[in-house]
């Protein structure tokens, strides 16, 4: 295969449109904005006030398109260039200028500086109905209350003197993707969305239809006890008719899963694979894809100075190859450090927005400092990496990287997994929750989620674990589990994994020495084989066992996380697809009996 050049950069898919003079909320404007009737602002008469929104019957059986003619308001901007941008975050008050930081964007989230997972809900009717793996994660939402909370959006917007409507894409396969349209009553939400989805041409533009719709905005819903949610904050999406809206949250990441979510649900209902993962290609055209959740290392390890970065959070595999969901990056910046994230330190820069980073008395951002939050963040768009690939598409996948934090420390820093054990910890998914990423996690807590994401994957598990089977046994694709956690005890006792050490081992599943390696019997808590010695890296590191002090602890608490995956699989006893999948992770003795 040819080897790819190195790109020399990328053309910005900017509007050029001049931007309009600010002003705050203001409900006396709302009779300019062309709507079709007067909107409801309850429960009440929801039902026959819905063509009130231009809404098509609910038990449609496929994506509607919809008109809310936001681009009929009076205050309406689309698709601002970063220069106008820059100075509407600014003049609106919305964050500050980092001067001595590459003239950066800096915001605080306000009283949410991560996802609220408890208040994510999916409209419970027609085809999503039957479709949906409902329960503790995918919550659901009556379509009666979903439309009064939109209608709340609406009646918000119809007063604000400017919103902002982003109109662009998810998903870097033309034939593929989906449109979507964000409109928001923040600039600076505006300006995240220009980060991280991808830009429509102004040819694009010319006749463009969303798909998905998100609205988010200051609205707020004062009767959320008597809709029967958890509070007044409420991010909401429709699967049916392709929106979403984001009540009582400033968190913008809450846009860009929202967006990821219904992607989960319409790629694979095409037999396209959805993942919660990064992805790589490098020169010769070999493509690699880490799977993780947040805080394992997706981000940090697919920021490669050697490879050609496809994207670092969200894909999509079909036919053609692995292609990004997103046409930027929203990075973790807690304790960030040039030496060992270069690539992401030099990308936070002017077009890049900071999120609740805290900046000392000289106007420098101290990354270290987690008061604020631990889930500091960062978006920039995908050029800000050098070496990105313009495409955001590549082949199909070589390798394929599952990353752990575990908490517990006793699993390897590297095992290489058959197909069925990577089923097996596709749906386990375990990782920990880092501190920060979700509201009430102050210290990293062990959890299972389904293919490292099962918080934006709406379909039972068994419908990617399938799709993924398929893809991996078709491109004979290696894949490997890989610990970013602990090692040498628990957390508290152990250490964090080196980042040098675990980039050392990727570059050796990268650049396929690590197949030359000897590798171990199974052992007998988790049938995982690692490599004796790799070069580089401590023995005693590659063998868990060998890097606690305390024998006994290193076993009793082996067992223990080995009984907590029994336990989370013991809900797909029902299904003998899922079932027979047990044999192969902890505890089971698929490959000890071999």
């Amino acid at each position: 295969m040819a080897s790819r050049p190195r790109p020399s950069g990328v053309r910005r898919m900017d509007s050029t449109q001049e931007g309009q003079t600010d002003a705050d909320y203001c409900p006396a404007i709302g009779n300019k904005f062309a709507v079709k009737s007067k909107l409801p602002s309850s429960c009440e008469n929801v039902v026959e006030h819905a063509e009130a929104f231009g809404q098509l019957p609910h038990n449609l059986t496929k994506l509607v398109e919809t008109d809310y003619e936001y681009l009929s308001h009076p205050g309406a901007v689309r698709n601002l260039s970063y220069d106008e941008l820059h100075k509407e975050v600014v003049a609106r008050g919305e964050g500050q200028v980092l001067e001595k930081e590459n003239n950066v964007i800096h915001v605080d989230t306000g009283k949410f500086t991560g996802r609220c997972p408890k208040d994510r809900y999916l409209v419970d009717a027609g085809e999503a109905h039957d479709n949906v793996d409902w329960g503790a994660v995918n919550l659901p939402i009556k379509e009666e209350v979903f439309d009064a909370i939109f209608a709340l959006h609406q009646e918000r917007i119809q007063g604000l003197e400017k919103i902002y409507v982003f109109d662009g894409f998810v998903g870097a396969s033309k034939k593929s993707r989906r449109a979507v349209r964000v409109v928001t009553e923040q600039a600076w939400h505006h300006h995240f969305c220009t980060n991280m989805f991808i830009r429509a041409t102004e040819e694009e533009l010319k006749d463009f239809k969303p798909d998905i719709t998100i609205l988010n905005t200051r609205a707020t819903n004062d009767n959320w006890q008597q809709m029967g949610l958890r509070s007044e904050t409420c991010v909401a999406l429709d699967l049916n008719r392709g929106l979403a809206f984001v009540t009582g949250t400033e968190y913008s990441g809450e846009m860009k899963k929202g967006a990821f979510s219904a992607m989960n649900y319409y790629l694979p209902l095409e037999g396209i694979m959805s993942m919660h993962s990064s992805a790589t290609v490098g020169t010769e055209g070999d493509v690699a894809i880490f799977f993780g959740l947040s805080g394992t290392g997706k981000t940090t390890l697919s920021a490669d100075p050697t490879r050609f970065l496809i994207g670092d959070d969200e894909h999509g595999w079909d036919d053609d190859g692995v292609f990004n969901l997103e046409g930027g990056c929203y990075a973790k910046t807690i304790e960030l450090n040039p030496e060992k994230e270069p690539l992401i330190y030099a990308a936070i820069r002017r077009d890049a927005i900071l999120e609740n980073v805290v900046i000392n008395a000289e106007g420098r951002c101290d990354y270290d400092d987690g008061s604020r939050t631990e889930n500091t963040r960062g978006s920039y768009p995908m050029w800000h990496i050098p070496n990105h690939e313009p495409s955001g598409k590549a082949g199909h996948a070589t390798n394929i990287i599952f990353l752990a934090c575990d908490a517990f420390g006793v699993l390897p820093p590297v095992s290489k997994l058959t197909t069925e054990q990577s089923l097996y910890h596709l749906v386990s998914g375990y990782t920990a929750k880092v501190a920060g990423t979700e509201m009430g996690v102050t210290e990293p807590t062990a959890t299972f989620s389904t293919c490292f994401g099962g918080a934006f994957m709406p379909l039972p598990p068994r419908r990617y674990a399938q799709l993924f089977e398929k893809k991996i046994e078709e491109h004979k694709t290696t894949v490997y589990l890989v610990n970013t956690g602990w090692t040498g005890g628990a957390y508290g006792v152990g250490k964090r994994m080196d980042i040098v050490a675990t980039r050392s081992i990727v570059n050796q599943i990268l650049n396929g020495s690590i197949k030359e390696s000897e590798f171990s019997e199974p052992d007998e808590y988790f049938q995982l084989s690692f490599p004796t010695s790799l070069p580089g890296i401590d023995s005693k590191v590659l063998d868990p066992s060998k890097a606690w002090s305390d024998q006994a602890a290193f076993k009793e608490t082996c067992a223990k996380l080995s009984a907590m995956y029994k336990d989370n699989f013991k809900k797909y006893e029902g299904d003998p697809y899922m079932a027979a999948l047990s044999n192969h992770g902890p505890g089971g003795s698929a490959r000890l009996n071999k």
